[in-house]
C-alpha cells in the first residue's frame, strides 16, 4: 500500500463520533479523519514495516495517519535526530504516548530521551520522558535497582511542571515504580509524601494522585508486580 491508498481506507471507515472525540483531544479538525485506533492497527498489519512510508504517512499531518506510521517505522532505520523531529511535532498526548510506548521504547538507547527530555521545556517531549520512564518500569524486566532509583530522583527533582499532560504522567511513572515489588513501593511513598510535603501545588496534585494508588497495592499469586486492590476487586467480580 502507498500512503494515498491507505489514506483513502482511512477516509471510508470514518465516523463523525471518532473525529469528535479527536476534535475534543485538542487536533485541528482539519488534521483529523476520525477512526478508532483498532481500525488504525487493522491497516499497520497491511502495510508491513516501511520508513519511507512511514515518513510520507507521518507528514500528512493527520493524526490518526500518524498514528498509523508509529506503527510503520521499522526501529532499525530510525536515528535520535528522527526521534526529536518527530516529537517536537506531537501536539496531543495519545500521539506522544503511542510514540513512546511503539516505536521508542524498542530502540535500545531510549533512556537517552528520558535524560534529555525530562529537562525540555516542550510539553510532549517534557511528558515523553516520563511515559518512558512508566513505560519501562511495566515492561523492562531488566531495569537494575539504580536505574529506578535514577528515575525516582528525576520525578523528585523535576516534577514542578503544571500542565496536565505532563503532571498526569509523572503520577503514572511513580505509580508504576511503585508496583515493581513492595521496597519500590516503599521507595516511591516515600518520593510522593517529599512531593506532597513540598508547598508545590503541582507536586502536590502528583502526590495526592499517586498514593491513592500506591496504598492500595498488593501482591497475587501469578503477578510479577503489584496491584492495586481495586483492580483484584474488579477481576474477581
Amino acid at each position: 500500500m502507498n500512503s494515498r491508498e491507505v489514506i483513502t481506507e482511512l477516509q471510508s471507515l470514518a465516523s463523525e463520533k471518532y473525529k469528535a472525540n479527536v476534535v475534543r483531544m485538542g487536533i485541528p479538525e482539519e488534521y483529523c479523519i476520525g477512526v478508532s485506533t483498532g481500525e488504525v492497527r487493522n491497516i499497520a498489519k497491511k502495510t508491513g514495516k516501511s520508513n519511507a512510508l512511514a515518513f510520507e504517512l507521518w507528514n500528512t499531518g493527520y493524526h490518526e495517519v500518524r498514528l498509523l506510521a508509529v506503527l510503520v517505522f521499522d526501529k532499525k532505520g530510525i536515528v535520535h535526530s528522527d526521534i526529536e523531529n518527530l516529537m517536537g511535532e506531537v501536539i496531543s498526548w495519545d500521539l506522544c504516548d503511542h510514540l513512546c510506548k511503539n516505536l521508542i521504547v524498542k530502540m535500545k538507547d531510549y533512556e537517552e530521551f528520558i535524560y534529555k527530555w525530562i529537562i525540555s521545556t516542550h510539553i510532549y517531549k517534557k511528558r515523553a520522558a516520563y511515559t518512558l520512564i512508566a513505560t519501562s518500569a511495566i515492561h523492562n524486566k531488566k531495569l537494575s535497582n539504580d536505574t529506578l532509583d535514577d528515575y525516582l530522583k528525576l520525578i523528585r527533582d523535576d516534577s514542578d511542571i503544571a500542565h496536565e499532560h505532563v503532571k498526569k504522567a509523572v503520577s503514572w511513572a511513580l505509580r508504576e515504580i511503585g508496583k515493581r515489588d513492595f521496597d519500590y513501593n516503599e521507595k516511591a511513598l516515600l518520593v510522593a509524601h517529599e512531593l506532597l510535603d513540598s508547598g508545590n501545588k503541582t507536586q502536590i496534585w502528583i502526590a495526592k494522585d499517586a498514593i491513592k494508588e500506591l496504598e492500595s497495592l498488593v501482591k497475587v499469586e501469578g503477578r510479577t508486580r503489584l496491584i492495586s486492590t481495586k483492580t483484584q476487586m474488579g477481576n474477581t467480580n
